[in-house]
């Protein structure tokens, strides 16, 4: 996106000089009237993308500093830190330098500021929470296209602009390609944005310079211990999305309140919209399900406003009516109109969210991309609600990421399964074997009736939780969802759960015709693979 042209707002001036002021840098190897004139088209942090108009923000990282890379970079001024400096003159750059004490703490406000604060173009929404976020936003942008808006979504699984797909790394992105992305956004007429805020995002200021106009908060449970040294620190970090005293703070706070973590969070914002399935007294916003079908579809209603709003919900599980709730009440907040609203909910759906893989087979079978404990716990529970007969699951853990969570999901998948199959995530670097261990530890501390295998290959599992799956049951692979790759060492090798789940249905029979015409299981000769 360096090299797109984006419109910025009339009148803005992005000169060296205006981009230091705002930064508070000072600037090394140029005139301050020569600084005036130097204009500024685009900024990142990727020295190979700037284009030849833009700025190379540099900085420092785990292994390298990003001034090592200016030299590749045809960017007009490089914005830095003192090390940058150093590195940078050590390589007699000539081009114009901002410095600044801490790149990333300025990051988003000259970003915002070169592509022409593009969030106050459009109404943006932003959603946190440790599950959830993907479901809310993707309920959020259905919802609102019913309404007749035009949406921009922003997440785990991509950017979309007006129902269309595009391709970004991060569930939120860094700073300068979040403010390109608005702007691009608002070039192409979208008026309502909704995205996911990561704790990450947070604490390492990529949403700084983004105004929101409403937040909501689904809840929150252990994950990203690595990251956050104490849960409250975690809390904290979403905090800062809902605190008056936050920079980055929306004027309108949409809680869920249904846990502890939530009840904390409504006393935050400003404006608190408070919303519970639960049952609870004094709710701006209810849910509760009405009835729930064979598929898992649940009709919903929603109390919000002082009127009731009935629908059926394409997503099972009691979580996903918190979520469906916090949707409406986001929209509502910023003023859309609940029916069309809620009647957009009933066509949504979610990658790798509880998504169903169906071959004709007489079990269900669901991916689903809980990776922490709670998530893979409302997966099982949801599940063993659905169904009258077992539940199996293959879940996994990833490497060079929280390690207390290990043993917890084990433990929970053992506390609600009937089989549990330990099996590898993304190990990364990590060795996989151990990471199975400690999971493999946690399912066996539960001591429950669960039977508990270990398989190195993550596609046996499959091939296993299929063939173990009788009439009336329902298994679960957990872990991917939505992901196409899976992380082994420092490489990415394809594998997408959906696709392998459908192949081991295929493998037992399921979802082609036999002689005589009829879909369903038969005999069939299995190659089991490494």
């Amino acid at each position: 996106m360096a090299d797109e042209v984006v419109e910025h707002n009339e009148g803005e001036v992005h000169t060296l000089a205006r981009i230091a002021e705002i930064a508070g840098a000072r600037i090394v190897g140029v005139t301050d009237a020569l600084a005036a004139d130097t204009l500024i088209g685009s900024i990142g942090l990727d020295s190979r993308e700037v284009a030849a108009d833009g700025m190379f923000a540099a900085l420092p990282g785990t292994r390298a500093h990003g001034a090592d890379f200016a030299v590749d970079s045809p960017a007009r001024a490089v914005l830095t830190d003192e090390e940058g400096l150093r590195i940078l003159q050590g390589a007699r750059e000539t081009r114009p330098v901002l410095v600044v004490d801490d790149v990333r703490a300025i990051l988003g406000a000259v970003s915002a500021h070169i592509y022409g604060y593009p969030s106050r173009a459009m109404t943006v929404i932003g959603v946190t929470g440790t599950s959830g976020k993907t479901t809310t936003t993707y309920l959020l942008e259905r919802g609102l296209m019913a309404a007749g808006v035009q949406v921009g979504l922003i997440g785990t699984t991509g950017t979309r602009i007006r129902g269309r797909s595009v391709p970004t790394a991060l569930t939120t992105p860094e700073a300068p390609t979040l403010q390109a992305l608005f702007a691009r956004m608002a070039a192409e007429g979208v008026t309502h944005v909704v995205m996911e805020v990561s704790s990450h995002a947070l604490a390492l200021g990529r949403v700084a310079g983004t105004e929101f106009d409403a937040a909501g908060f689904t809840n929150l449970s252990q994950d990203h211990l690595d990251f956050h040294p104490t849960m409250e620190d975690y809390f904290e970090a979403k905090a800062l999305l809902f605190d008056p005293g936050s920079a980055v703070a929306a004027p309108i706070g949409v809680v869920c309140v249904d846990d502890e973590w939530g009840e904390r969070m409504a006393q935050r914002p400003a404006r608190t919209v408070l919303v519970g399935t639960r049952g609870q007294q004094d709710l701006d916003c209810s849910a509760r399900t009405i009835a729930v079908r064979e598929t898992g579809a649940q009709d919903v209603a929603v109390t919000l406003g002082g009127a009731t709003y009935e629908f059926t919900l394409p997503l099972p599980g009691a979580f996903n009516v918190a979520n469906a709730a916090v949707a409406a009440a986001l929209a509502h907040a910023v003023g859309v109109d609940p029916p069309s609203f809620v009647a957009g909910l009933e066509s949504a759906a979610v990658p790798g969210r509880m998504e169903r893989i169906d071959a004709g087979q007489n079990f269900v079978a669901v991916v689903d991309y809980a990776h922490k404990p709670a998530a893979v716990a409302a997966v099982l529970e949801t599940l063993r609600g659905q169904v009258q007969g077992r539940i199996g699951v293959v879940v996994g853990a990833g490497g060079d990421r929280d390690t207390s969570k290990r043993a917890v999901m084990g433990h929970e998948a053992a506390t609600r399964a009937d089989l549990v199959i330990v099996t590898d995530d993304n190990p990364r670097t990590e060795d996989p074997a151990a990471i199975r261990a400690a999971v493999l530890g946690g399912a066996r501390s539960a001591g429950g009736r669960a039977e508990i295998r270990e398989s190195g290959s993550r596609a046996d599992a499959i091939d296993q939780l299929v063939a173990w799956a009788r009439p009336g049951d329902a298994i679960a692979v957990v872990g991917k969802g939505h992901e196409v790759g899976q992380i082994i060492g420092e490489t990415t090798h394809h594998f997408d759960d959906r696709e392998e789940m459908r192949r081991a249905l295929a493998d037992n029979g399921y979802g082609e015709n036999d002689a005589d015409g009829h879909s369903g299981p038969h005999e069939k000769v299995r190659t089991p693979r490494p």
